[in-house]
């Protein structure tokens, strides 16, 4: 499933040392993985709803700290 899925980085990454948070939001879900792990099978990856990925981004936002995306 993971090799379907169209996986984006943030804009905020690090691209030099690899410290990411990779994101695919297919309809009606929110997939979010480490980057450096990326498509290796048996990595771990959560599957969250959008409102769930709203409101951690929303926290995000109001902590001063960048979102993920």
């Amino acid at each position: 499933m993971s090799n379907q899925l169209a996986w984006f980085k943030s804009s905020y990454s690090d691209n030099s040392i690899g410290n990411c948070v990779e994101v695919a939001t297919p309809q009606g879900t929110v997939h979010v993985r480490d980057s450096k792990l990326g498509s290796t099978p048996g990595h771990p990856r959560i599957t969250i709803s959008p409102s769930t990925w709203a409101a951690f981004t929303a926290e995000l936002r109001g902590s001063g700290v960048e979102p993920p995306m």
